[in-house]
């Protein structure tokens, strides 16, 4: 495939590298010199050009601007009817981003995380599914949605990885202080969490799993649970 990426930001840059040796023809533009250049030197199937000139080079077009310069951007740029646009914003909708790349087709907004660069990772997808399949199925997985309420729903409630990352992160620190490695003591915690919610259909049975009648993990969860924690994480999802 002859693949564009116009905005080459740290995402637009793990997307890259999640396709770079499977043999396609793929051109960046110079936004975010410093990751296009390291793909360049990294990869002899990606090259450097300006936006016009990414498009002019291919038939499936990623975005990876900021969302709110998007519009100006994409006003100067020509693109042709056989094109399909794919946006890595969480804005702006597939509606609005239809009037800004006409005559090509805007046929899908996908959202990929860091670990898509080297597979396994979860990705959510509004719209045509086919040409994302193709490209990152094998090797990740895809949530497909079924509209953009659905994909608000979903920006909120992945922004849990941040303070569940906070978490382990403390928990960590607390444990460098009662042992003599603190790094290995990290590393435990973030192998244990990522393994344990992977080897599980969902997170009730993890749950079950590890609620022990006076075990550690009861005591602590209904510590936190009793000090208002899950409510609070509710009513700060329901906020953004």
């Amino acid at each position: 495939m002859r693949i564009g990426i116009v905005g080459t930001g740290t995402i637009a840059a793990a997307v890259v590298d999640g396709i770079a040796e499977d043999g396609h023809q793929i051109t960046v533009s110079h936004r975010g010199e410093a990751h296009s250049s390291r793909l360049a030197g990294k990869y002899e199937n990606v090259t450097v050009a300006d936006n016009q000139e990414v498009l002019d080079a291919s038939d499936i077009i990623f975005l990876g601007l900021v969302a709110d310069q998007a519009r100006p951007a994409l006003s100067s740029l020509t693109f042709r009817p056989y094109q399909k646009i794919i946006s890595l914003m969480s804005g702006p909708t597939l509606t609005e981003l239809k009037d800004m790349v006409a005559p090509a087709e805007a046929v899908a907004n996908m959202i990929p995380y860091p670990g898509i660069a080297t597979g396994e990772s979860p990705i959510l997808i509004l719209g045509d599914t086919a040409t994302t399949n193709a490209l990152f199925g094998a090797r990740n997985s895809i949530f497909e949605l079924a509209d953009q309420g659905e994909l608000t729903a979903y920006l909120a409630a992945q922004a849990v990885l941040s303070p569940a990352t906070v978490m382990v992160q403390k928990a960590g620190e607390w444990l460098g202080e009662n042992v003599e490695d603190a790094a290995q003591g990290e590393a435990f915690l973030r192998a244990l969490v990522g393994s344990s919610l992977q080897a599980t259909p969902d997170c009730q049975q993890l749950i079950q799993a590890l609620n022990t009648p006076g075990g550690y993990n009861q005591r602590l969860r209904n510590h936190m649970e009793t000090s208002g924690f899950t409510e609070q994480l509710k009513q700060g999802l329901s906020k953004l």
